[in-house]
């Protein structure tokens, strides 16, 4: 967690220095599927995707791009109720591709939607957070994707689930 903290301070500070390169990004999507089937499965989940998406390739760091994904993944099955149901979704939408992470967790009320991109937030869940952390990862998250020139968005329904929606520019042809 502390290594997490520096590792945020160095992004703010603008120091993180990314390496661009062309990514295939269904094949990142598929390396994070196949690290949670598992765990979603012990869960007596399911993990589905629909990788609809007809180009691929985008301009990006690997490592950021994959914890970008990780993150959203990892999200999902912590905050999911016992049994797990996730879903990921490519497709192209004109130049960029939109990549949507869905689940059947506890959701994000309205009011505190606005708030969870921002650095060190948590989202109140009762008088104890059962699920750890310093609230780094959906900051990160954001700041790795518009590093990346891309948008990410959250539509929830409280105790019906979330919807993370990132849109990536597409590789210029």
């Amino acid at each position: 967690q502390v290594e997490k903290v520096l590792q945020i301070a160095k992004l703010d500070k603008g120091v993180v220095r990314l390496k661009f390169e062309e990514l295939d990004i269904h094949k990142i999507i598929k390396t994070c599927i196949n690290t949670f089937q598992v765990p979603i499965e012990e869960r007596n989940g399911k993990l589905t995707q629909e990788l609809l998406a007809t180009e691929t390739i985008i301009n990006g760091d690997i490592v950021h791009i994959t914890n970008i994904i990780y993150n959203l993944l990892d999200n999902a099955n912590k905050y999911s109720k016992e049994e797990p149901i996730i879903n990921i979704k490519t497709e192209v939408i004109e130049n960029n591709i939109k990549i949507v992470i869905s689940d059947n967790g506890i959701g994000i009320k309205q009011e505190d939607i606005k708030y969870i991109f921002h650095r060190f937030s948590r989202v109140y869940s009762g008088d104890v957070h059962n699920v750890k952390g310093f609230g780094l990862g959906l900051y990160y998250v954001k700041k790795m994707v518009l590093r990346h020139q891309g948008e990410i968005n959250v539509t929830s329904t409280l105790k019906e689930g979330s919807n993370f929606i990132i849109t990536l520019p597409l590789k210029d042809k």
